[in-house]
C-alpha cells in the first residue's frame, strides 16, 4: 500500500481531526482514512481486532448472565479446611 503526504492543512482542520481522534480513540491515520473514504463514496471494510474475532467465535455474556454464573459457582470456591489437613 502506498503512502501519501498531505501538506498545508489548515490549523482548524488539523485541530478537528485531532479532536475526532481523541474522542473516538482512533489513530490520526485511521480518522483521515475514514474521512477520505467517506468523501470518495467508498465503504471501507471494518477491520476487526483479534479480540473481536475471538469474541464473535466464542460468544459472550451479558452482565446479568455473568453475574448469574459467578453466583452459581460460589459453592465451588469454598475450601474444606478439614479435607486439607
Amino acid at each position: 500500500m502506498g503512502q501519501i503526504t498531505i501538506r498545508g492543512i489548515a490549523p482548524e482542520v488539523e485541530k478537528e481531526i485531532r479532536k475526532i481522534s481523541q474522542t473516538t480513540g482512533k489513530s490520526l491515520n485511521r480518522v483521515i482514512q475514514e474521512i477520505i473514504y467517506q468523501h470518495a463514496g467508498f465503504h471501507q471494510k471494518r477491520q476487526t481486532t483479534p479480540a473481536e474475532s475471538l469474541r464473535k467465535l466464542a460468544g459472550g455474556w451479558s452482565e446479568k448472565e455473568a453475574s448469574g454464573f459467578l453466583d452459581s459457582i460460589k459453592a465451588c470456591e469454598q475450601l474444606d479446611a478439614e479435607m486439607w489437613k
